[in-house]
């Protein structure tokens, strides 16, 4: 590989969400420590938002081997931030530091840490071998934690004596489907439209229901 001169790394458009992704994952960790978990929530959706469509803008430039393993490695190193460590100190600061929610939340992160350098490998060894994109997952994809976590937060508001069991069982639940080979279909426009539906109609509940705190 030839040494590159001037900053380390890649910092053309194919990146920038994914740049913006990993910051906005930091800044909900500096949110949970802060016992803001509203604001915490806000910037795992945001990130889960980057994560969905920072692929297909990376798919408009054609990159060279290099840049491609590049945007493998960053992805899954934002992804393990964002969706690995920041709902896990989320689940244990909100479940106020117990011992049970440290261990569920310890083997959910050790989970998406498998999970994402598994998915690196395998990704490696696919794009050598095709050029077409991804259109199934082996195993649940960690950013799911987007969608589900800010679901299950609303639940916890509204039914309080439910929310420690189901944020537990969330976290455990998922670490578990990191790791199982099923196969899930990669979702095209229409259905990360449809997510990102989703997540704004989670976002308007949050803000319409008196729960921002």
């Amino acid at each position: 590989m030839k040494e590159k001169s001037g900053l380390l790394g890649y910092y053309n458009y194919t990146v920038i969400l994914t740049y913006l992704g990993m910051l906005l994952g930091f800044a909900g960790i500096t949110f949970v420590l802060k016992g803001k978990y509203y604001d915490a929530v806000i910037c795992l959706m945001t990130a889960g938002i980057c994560d969905m469509f920072d692929g297909k803008i990376a798919s408009t430039r054609k990159r060279t081997p290099d840049e491609r393993k590049f945007g493998i490695q960053i992805d899954s190193l934002s992804d393990l931030l964002c969706f690995g460590l920041l709902p896990a100190l989320f689940v244990y600061q909100f479940e106020e530091k117990s011992n049970l929610s440290f261990v569920i939340a310890a083997l959910y992160v050790l989970c998406a840490l498998v999970r994402l350098s598994y998915f690196n490998v395998c990704e490696e060894k696919r794009q050598e071998q095709e050029s077409t994109e991804r259109s199934t997952y082996q195993g649940l994809p960690v950013t799911t934690a987007a969608l589900f976590l800010p679901a299950v937060y609303l639940l916890a508001l509204k039914f309080q004596k439910c929310g420690p069991v189901s944020f537990l069982c969330l976290l455990f639940g998922m670490a578990l489907l990191f790791l199982l080979p099923i196969r899930i279909r990669k979702p095209h426009l229409p259905g990360k439209i449809i997510m990102a539906l989703l997540g704004l109609l989670e976002l308007l509940i949050l803000m319409t229901g008196g729960f921002v705190k």
